[in-house]
């Protein structure tokens, strides 16, 4: 087929594409992407500034971590795609898969020592939710069927996860009448170097010991709260919740879906509290943004005890669970990962941000700026005019892309550093266009 032309893709892309988040049809004529190369994304058509390829400031949604078009991730993918593209995952299993699972128990904290591959982030998250409960059903206590998180928090948009979303100010107040009734701590003080306030560890445990019988586990962002606002907490607040699981009878899960492979400056952000869940979520960065995967693991103890219950299988099974693609790619995107000083990358860049977006603290309008690993965040008091904001972003030649009053970039890692720069520049205009 010919291909379509900028103005034909628009249209017809407004009269049958619903995008996220948005309404249908569409208010906000989006950008037509042609191809896209290490950090630049290639535009069908000029846009603001007459700029033709923008600097990828957001790692598509966090996910491309080295960039795009990247040969030893392409090689990957065409290699696999020689042998099988995909096969069922009920009763068969696969290389890409079989190793996959192995080095994600060998990186990941002990005790965590089980995998389960699901297509997304949330579906991840749900999978969590679910060994959680069917973990206290199988043992005999069903009455353990509430969650317990902090406001601020995103888990995504399918339905448990929903639920230990914060009610309020997240983007699920609407289903509050539907979803399940979880329970809801304040915001952890805010801070990565802040210490630990005794008051609101009291305050926690004591909501804690309050419904310790009816709750399953805990399950919190460590370290920074995503979608839900960009905030940076300190790790002390998960050593706390570590010691209050461990006393009250509550399992612990990490939602380390945006956070994992070193976006906040370690590994893992359990990494920086020296501390490990019963459960932990993966997803985004771990295929380098090629291909939709996901991960849910687990210890033993939790495995153990599923098995041993009336229902002895974890009853949850994706139709394209363990995909040989995103598995073969997976493995490779952490070949590249581990196989370089990704730290030094993380800090490079973290400096470069900071340095960048250190005038904009001075700035009419804007409430606070912040970094914490590979992420920069430039608050505002007001929400952001977005179409006005990306145009912004757009003029300087970076993509952004701005939600709630919150202009911020989660750079790819192989970002260099005139590149940084640029992006912290377009976050600035962003900032004083929205």
């Amino acid at each position: 087929m010919p291909p379509l032309s900028a103005d034909t893709l628009i249209a017809l892309d407004r009269a049958h594409v619903w995008h996220p988040y948005g309404p249908m049809p569409g208010t906000v004529t989006p950008y037509v992407v042609e191809s896209a190369s290490g950090v630049r994304l290639r535009l069908a058509e000029p846009v603001a500034g007459g700029q033709r390829e923008l600097v990828d400031g957001m790692s598509s949604w966090w996910a491309a971590i080295h960039g795009y078009r990247h040969p030893v991730l392409n090689e990957a993918v065409r290699e696999q795609l020689g042998r099988m593209s995909h096969v069922m995952f009920g009763g068969l299993t696969h290389e890409p898969a079989v190793r996959l699972a192995a080095r994600l128990v060998e990186i990941t904290p002990e005790p965590l020592r089980h995998v389960f591959l699901a297509d997304s982030g949330s579906v991840a998250v749900e999978v969590a939710m679910k060994m959680c409960l069917q973990y206290w059903q199988s043992i005999g206590r069903p009455q353990k069927r509430r969650l317990l998180t902090w406001r601020g928090g995103y888990h995504g948009d399918t339905f448990h996860p929903m639920s230990v979303c914060d009610p309020d100010g997240g983007m699920h107040h609407l289903w509050g009448g539907v979803l399940p009734g979880q329970l809801f701590a304040p915001e952890p003080p805010a801070g990565f170097d802040a210490p630990l306030d005794p008051e609101y560890a009291s305050q926690f445990e004591e909501l804690m010991e309050r419904h310790a019988d009816e709750l399953a586990a805990v399950i919190v962002e460590p370290v920074v709260q995503g979608a839900g606002g960009m905030r940076f907490h300190s790790p002390a607040y998960l050593r706390m919740l570590r010691e209050l699981c461990d006393r009250h009878g509550v399992l612990l899960v990490f939602d380390e879906i945006a956070t994992g492979f070193g976006r906040s400056g370690a590994l893992f952000a359990a990494d920086h509290a020296g501390v490990s869940p019963d459960v932990m979520c993966l997803g985004k960065a771990l295929t380098g943004g090629y291909l939709t995967l996901a991960a849910a693991l687990c210890t033993s103890e939790i495995a153990d005890g599923i098995s041993r219950g009336e229902m002895p299988v974890l009853a949850h099974g994706p139709t394209f669970m363990g995909n040989p693609l995103a598995c073969a790619v997976a493995n490779a995107s952490l070949d590249l990962l581990l196989g370089q000083d990704w730290a030094v990358e993380v800090k490079r860049i973290s400096s470069g941000l900071s340095a960048g977006l250190s005038a904009a603290s001075e700035m009419p309008g804007v409430r606070d700026v912040r970094v914490q690993g590979a992420i920069g965040v430039v608050q505002l008091d007001h929400p952001v005019d977005v179409p006005a904001a990306t145009e912004a972003a757009a003029r300087e030649g970076v993509w952004l892309r701005p939600f709630r009053d919150l202009i911020y970039t989660m750079p790819p890692y192989v970002t260099g550093d005139e590149d940084v720069a640029r992006i912290a520049a377009a976050v600035t205009a962003a900032a004083v266009a929205g």
